[in-house]
């Protein structure tokens, strides 16, 4: 094998693990557009006889996917706020001080991370029925949410405060400015695109939470679009179009935002790659 084959192959390859990887996406679409007949026709068809979309006002109305979608909205905005104004103090702290209680607390972050959202949810509970914030499931779904995504949060803008050079900002103490003019007028800015990306990352993420909506949110009005889904599943579902067009509606924001911002989050993720 010469060496001017390798990227090719490389390339091949990683086209077809991408196939692989998004054809779970392109059959949800083109399932949404079947008839019933066709949908368990065999064999399978790959692209739709007779494509019908009316399905998706159909379900956006009958699913009042309005308010699902709304409540999502609702629940990433506030797990990306929290996680943002919090993640980005510790992270810049973890950056700037070492110490053997900074990496002792590195290293607690990153055991938090590991740490299943199912194994979490009893304790929560318990301790937000105690609060009363049960009251308020959807703040309590926040917070819970939020502290779940805080260690991812703060490991990649750490890393992005790093990237930073130390120098710039011992300058700006020397000029009279305090530690946090010195952080508010020289770090943050060089630090937003990386802070930024995270900060969408977190959104995108939240916007997908299941777990802790499912076992905490009970009233239906409150609920978001992931749990709303769940609605429609069952062991004798068999609108299968409804359900991948409710899909289809559900992640495709999301995958525009993707799309839309790519070239900026990989930007961002190794911004601090090479410190």
């Amino acid at each position: 094998m010469t060496r001017p084959y390798v990227p090719w192959l490389l390339l091949g390859l990683a086209l077809a693990l991408a196939a692989v990887y998004l054809f779970p996406l392109y059959w949800m679409y083109v399932t949404s557009l079947k008839s019933g007949s066709e949908i368990f026709a065999n064999p399978p068809t790959f692209w739709p006889m007779a494509p019908d979309p009316s399905v998706y006002p159909a379900v956006w109305t009958r699913r009042t996917m309005g308010t699902f979608l709304w409540n999502s909205v609702v629940i990433a905005s506030g797990v990306t706020a929290i996680t943002v104004i919090l993640g980005t103090g510790c992270a810049y702290v973890l950056a700037r001080y070492r110490s053997a209680w900074i990496d002792f607390g590195l290293f607690l972050i990153l055991m938090l991370q590991v740490l299943p959202a199912s194994v979490m949810i009893t304790p929560l509970f318990v301790g937000f029925n105690q609060m009363g914030l049960l009251n308020y499931p959807r703040t309590a779904v926040v917070l819970a949410a939020a502290a779940k995504s805080m260690p991812f949060f703060v490991v990649l803008v750490r890393a992005t405060f790093m990237s930073v050079p130390r120098e710039l900002e011992e300058a700006a103490l020397v000029d009279g400015n305090s530690r946090v003019g010195a952080f508010f007028s020289i770090v943050l800015p060089l630090a937003r695109n990386g802070i930024l990306v995270c900060a969408i990352l977190t959104f995108m993420s939240s916007f997908g939470e299941y777990i802790y909506s499912k076992s905490i949110i009970q009233d239906t009005a409150l609920q978001p679009a992931s749990v709303g889904l769940s609605g429609f599943l069952g062991p004798n579902s068999t609108d299968w179009n409804s359900i991948m067009a409710y899909s289809a509606i559900y992640v495709t924001p999301i995958l525009a935002v993707f799309v839309l911002l790519q070239r900026r989050i990989v930007s961002g993720l190794t911004s601090g790659a090479l410190k």
